[in-house]
């Protein structure tokens, strides 16, 4: 693929001869096509006859063998925790959590590590595929900068617990420091605050209540890690009496601008509340299999007209960052799980993966498909590859044959960020130094603890 400039110095960027899937309302595909980007924006899509002439554009963008499509949407991830990947695999989700990374979150992070944590998996994000990320973490605005310096969209969320968490020793002030988190939030066009509980079962109603009337003051998203487990709903159904959706209606949580992540274990009368509270669900089938966690109802979901992205959750349970990588899984899984092979088709995956995720995180009016008036959050895959070729069903053949391997080229809010695979935006290599570096004292000192049922080798 070749990016060359024009004679003309206007700052249009002329994409084409590639195929475009456009995700429009149409669900429209272009085989010999063109975008046209000036400044941020899309101003047109079209039949490549119909592009305007080359002089008029200050860049080309050749994409013929290619296909181009918009950046994909990952709803649910805790970016920085691209530095435990593997520190503790094959465990369940409670002794995950409890016995391996809240204490390993309790010793390393700070703001240092989750910045360099956030622009690791930028990097992976980028390299795969995605353009727009919501990521819940502690010391979040070191993601938010992360983000804004390697030129993602992100929806970035303040983590909140009921308990000492790194960036905030005393749960007394969750309220004062989440407060303070917004009000300096920085402002940037790629970047939007949220305010992220981690779940009901550590955080108490008080909390929740509380945080969330702060996300409806500033009309910014509340995330949730909502129903993930069994085990979750056995308790909140013990200390409450009701499931957790149940449980956070009552609190008065849930509306159109609470993000649940999960949502695996749902009662028949959970679906008619998600729907009436217009509820937006974050799915991450290949975390929820590789924790035994379950399989979300999903088709349901779909059925009773809830939004539903995917997500990969963190790369500590995943293990990593790869959207088209979990497209493949989300359809696989509940087709086996359903026992019918033509539920979750390709082109619902593709959807979800890009305008629905976008829906998610309340971005659809500027992302999530290419049609003029939208931001130009564009990727381009290679399709002159063994593994691609021959086409058939450009959704399928993204579905279940394409990875994140295949992207070469990816523009956010009209700029390039990745270009023939090489990341315009960051040092690569430095950022990798500078991890694997911080990989080598973890488990260093992982290993003086005795850890090495984790997973570690010395």
């Amino acid at each position: 693929m070749e990016i060359t400039p024009s004679s003309d110095k206007s700052d249009a960027i002329l994409v084409k001869g590639g195929v475009i899937i456009t995700i429009n309302p149409a669900d429209q595909i272009i085989e010999d096509g063109y975008v046209l980007i000036k400044a941020d924006r899309i101003i047109s899509v079209g039949n490549l006859q119909d592009a305007p002439p080359d002089n008029a554009v200050e860049k080309i963008i050749d994409t013929r063998n290619c296909l181009v499509m918009p950046g994909l949407v990952n709803t649910h991830t805790h970016a920085a925790m691209a530095f435990f990947r593997g520190l503790a695999d094959d465990l369940p989700l409670k002794t995950w959590l409890e016995d391996y990374i809240f204490p390993a979150e309790s010793r390393y992070v700070n703001p240092a590590f989750v910045y360099q944590g956030t622009m690791l998996a930028g990097l992976e994000m980028i390299h795969s595929g995605t353009t727009s990320v919501c990521d819940g973490y502690f010391f979040e605005e070191a993601a938010a900068q992360a983000f804004i310096n390697l030129g993602l969209r992100a929806v970035a969320g303040k983590g909140i617990v009921d308990f000492p968490a790194p960036d905030n020793p005393d749960p007394g002030l969750n309220l004062e420091n989440a407060r303070k988190y917004v009000r300096e939030f920085p402002s940037h066009p790629l970047v939007t605050p949220a305010l992220f509980c981690h779940s009901a079962y550590t955080c108490r109603p008080e909390t929740l209540q509380h945080i969330k009337e702060i996300c409806n003051y500033h009309s910014i998203p509340f995330i949730i890690h909502l129903a993930e487990t069994e085990a979750e709903t056995k308790e909140i159904q013990a200390r409450y009496g009701n499931s957790p959706i149940q449980h956070l209606n009552n609190l008065g949580i849930l509306d159109g601008n609470t993000i649940a992540a999960h949502c695996g274990w749902m009662k028949p009368d959970d679906f008619r509340i998600a729907q009436q509270k217009r509820l937006r669900v974050a799915h991450c089938p290949e975390s929820n299999m590789k924790l035994a966690s379950g399989v979300a109802p999903v088709p349901l979901f779909l059925d009773f007209g809830i939004p539903v992205g995917l997500g990969t959750d963190g790369c500590a349970s995943n293990n990593n960052l790869d959207m088209l990588s979990e497209m493949d899984t989300a359809a696989k899984v509940h087709k086996l799980s359903n026992k019918d092979p033509a539920i979750m088709d390709a082109k619902t995956v593709v959807r979800m993966a890009t305008i629905g995720g976008a829906e998610v995180l309340g971005l659809q009016d500027r992302v999530g498909s290419l049609e003029p008036g939208k931001k130009a959050d564009i990727i381009i895959l290679d399709l002159n590859q063994p593994h691609l070729t021959p086409v058939y069903n450009y959704y399928s053949q993204l579905v279940y044959s394409a990875s994140g391997h295949d992207v070469i080229t990816v523009l956010s809010n009209g700029k390039l960020i990745m270009r023939n695979r090489k990341i315009v935006t960051a040092n690569e290599k430095e950022t990798l130094a500078a991890a694997g570096e911080l990989g080598k004292e973890i488990k260093k000192e992982m290993l003086r603890q005795g850890r090495k049922k984790s997973g570690f080798r010395a």
